[in-house]
């Protein structure tokens, strides 16, 4: 039996199975809390439960004082009771907003050893409306699904471009190093998250790791395409040289008085590189982080660095975005937490 989820300052309540995560209840009722990596990890479904019994995974996008408060992560959290709760903000859904199309591969380019772009062109007729920083879901032969970011800016609706790291011992980026192949088809259900350039005139510190360039790469492409307004910042790292795959950054740089680039390498000495880790390279360069917005891309174990190390440099918390890339290993180690 379902449980009753009010959510304060609105007239709003949703029902909720007791298995069901309150983000699902929300989100199958017709509303929507934002939300980007769905797996505990990167706190953008951060709100608060006023009111009820709750079962939750903690996440470490809250802090323990937070969890004293009653904060929890409506991507972990299920009901064990009727709730009221608090998100940060709450919407209808847009039911057109959200389309599942079989695209065709339209190239395949290898930009590293580990890396491939995987561009994709819709059904002719076909576009699909996207803001820079989201991400697709690609859906698997057996259900499973696979989410990456779409690294093209938004202006380019009939495909999207995504940038595929080989996993060690993963099935689909296996196959596509493997067998995947131009004129094959993919079935992908687009956009979901809410990695997003906010509209503050603040400067912009974007950190990647490895792949976390893609959507990095659609929020910087579209600033530009709009006319930059604020000061950006790419710190993009790396274990070795090659695996800055791209030379696009340097363009930017090069055209645009408002842009900055930072490449880093954490394994071994470049020349015109910093060594080092790409989160440290921002705190040596920003000592103090107070007036800063900061977007972070990559893997669970660098995020939670950056948001520490940032945190502790006066980031306030609302000022910093994350979007953590969560591989099925990753997935099942939070599984058995």
């Amino acid at each position: 039996m379902p449980f009753t989820i009010a959510v304060q300052d609105t007239d709003v309540d949703f029902p909720c199975e007791p298995g069901e995560t309150l983000l699902d209840g929300a989100f199958r009722a017709g509303y929507e809390i934002p939300s980007s990596c769905r797996k505990g990890v990167c706190g953008t479904c951060k709100g608060q439960v006023l009111d009820g019994e709750v079962r939750a995974f903690a996440g470490e996008g809250v802090t323990a004082a937070e969890r004293e408060s009653g904060h929890v992560l409506f991507c972990q959290t299920r009901p064990r009771s009727d709730l009221t709760i608090k998100p940060r903000s709450f919407s209808k859904v847009d039911p057109f907003a959200r389309k599942t199309l079989v695209a065709r591969v339209f190239r395949l380019v290898r930009m590293a050893e580990d890396v491939m772009l995987v561009h994709l062109r819709f059904p002719v007729g076909q576009r699909v409306r996207f803001r820079a920083g989201q991400y697709l879901s690609v859906v698997l032969d057996n259900g499973e699904r696979r989410n990456f970011s779409m690294a093209n800016p938004p202006k380019e609706s009939d495909g999207v471009q995504l940038h595929i790291r080989l996993v060690r011992g993963g099935a689909f980026t296996g196959h596509v190093f493997s067998t995947l192949k131009q004129g094959d088809h993919l079935t992908v259900e687009i956009p979901f998250g809410d990695f997003l350039l906010s509209e503050s005139d603040k400067p912009a510190l974007l950190v990647a790791g490895s792949t976390g360039f893609a959507p990095l790469k659609s929020i910087i492409e579209h600033a530009l395409q709009k006319g930059l307004d604020r000061d950006l910042t790419l710190y993009w790292g790396a274990r070795r040289r090659e695996g800055l795959y791209s030379d696009l950054p340097e363009k930017w740089a090069a055209r645009e008085p408002r842009f900055r680039y930072v490449p880093v390498v954490s394994d071994e000495a470049a020349p015109g590189v910093r060594s080092g880790l790409v989160h440290r390279a921002v705190v040596e360069d920003h000592p103090s982080l107070a007036g800063f917005e900061a977007y972070v891309c990559g893997v669970p174990a660098m995020t939670a660095a950056a948001r520490r190390d940032f945190t502790a440099a006066g980031l306030p918390d609302n000022a910093f975005f994350v979007d953590a890339f969560i591989t099925q290993a990753d997935t099942a180690s939070l599984a058995d937490n």
